[in-house]
């Protein structure tokens, strides 16, 4: 009720009806962690294709530019995969891009996820300030080293710090966490830790996530070849229930929540965030109130008819070579689709 009604306030104030909202997925991460089956691969075993999968997006970029004139974009979402994989001058080029052909007039919130530690420099972070993005997230999804050895994740927790407060010093000032309770290993007690750590760098957003491990993950794969990572439910549900706690002691308040498929316990995902500071674009995408057009490997856009009652989907291919080498089929699958929806 909390988040339904902190979602209705803010949505009071957005003409998302005559908009829609932009996804850009960079499918790359510095490594895959154990849990993730999200289509994202390892940059060192892409880095030969990164140039070229650039080149595609732009020029779907620029075909979704031309066919959704007259539509204002209300957020601009880039996630992954890790978009700060690329270099600076790949960010910049991409950046650029967007700014030349989408109007930034009126755009209430421009992220990007920064989310891997170990990908974030300031020559980076710079170029995303000089591009005028307003929120980034910076993901541990957890404080505690040896849990971030286990899942796959290869940043330290000095690293976490490294990147936050750099961030700080160049001005960011809606910085989103993500840590997920139920990961291999971890205790009530390790939460606890987590959670007195990440209020010692106060975010402006913190997201909670219960483990989903789904059949495609690597650590879905181990647990039906019999290694099953014990994870038990009612620690899971003490997990959660700390992080809300904390939260609120920070001053953030859930403002979304979703549930997934094969989540830990049948749990949910949270966000929480300071008064002002609430992610637009996930309570747009969430309560399906308004077209999300999502570009690059496999980006599922939704198109919304009728007031939310009917919703069409436009799925673009997850391969990322396939993606590259179809990019005019899926300009043309989004052309049909937008076509029907202005």
């Amino acid at each position: 009720i909390t988040i339904a009604n902190r979602e209705r306030a803010l949505l009071a104030d957005i003409d998302y009806k005559n908009g829609y909202s932009l996804y850009v997925g960079i499918p790359f991460c510095p490594t895959v962690c154990s849990y993730c089956s999200f289509s994202s691969g390892a940059l060192g075993d892409w880095e030969h294709r990164v140039e070229d999968y650039l080149a595609a997006l732009m020029k779907e970029l620029e075909a979704i530019a031309k066919m959704s004139e007259g539509r204002k974009a209300d957020t601009i979402y880039m996630g992954g995969g890790t978009p700060t994989t690329l270099n600076a001058d790949q960010l910049d080029r991409l950046l650029t891009c967007i700014d030349r052909h989408f109007v930034r007039k009126g755009l209430l919130e421009f992220t990007v996820e920064a989310g891997r530690p170990d990908s974030i420099t300031k020559e980076k972070l710079q170029v995303l300030r000089n591009h005028g993005i307003n929120r980034i997230s910076i993901n541990p999804q957890s404080m505690q080293q040896k849990t971030l050895d286990t899942i796959g994740r290869k940043h330290t927790v000095e690293q976490v710090y490294e990147a936050f407060h750099m961030a700080r010093k160049l001005g960011f000032d809606n910085i989103n966490m993500d840590i997920i309770a139920g990961l291999p290993g971890e205790t009530p007690e390790d939460m606890e830790d987590t959670l007195r750590q990440i209020a010692l760098l106060g975010p402006d957003n913190l997201t909670v996530h219960s483990l989903a491990i789904k059949r495609a993950a690597k650590m879905g794969q181990e647990e039906r070849e019999g290694k099953r990572l014990t994870i038990i439910q009612d620690e899971i549900g003490t997990m959660v229930e700390m992080a809300g706690n904390k939260a609120r002691q920070m001053g953030l308040f859930p403002y979304y929540l979703y549930r997934q498929k094969n989540i830990a316990g049948n749990f949910e995902n949270v966000g929480y965030a300071k008064v002002d500071k609430a992610g637009i674009y996930n309570i747009l995408i969430m309560e399906e109130k308004q077209p999300i057009i999502a570009l690059g490997a496999g980006g599922s856009s939704k198109l919304v008819f009728d007031h939310g009652n009917r919703i069409e989907r436009v799925e673009n291919v997850k391969d990322v070579s396939n993606y590259i080498s179809r990019i005019d089929e899926m300009i043309q699958r989004k052309q049909t689709a937008i076509s029907t929806w202005l």
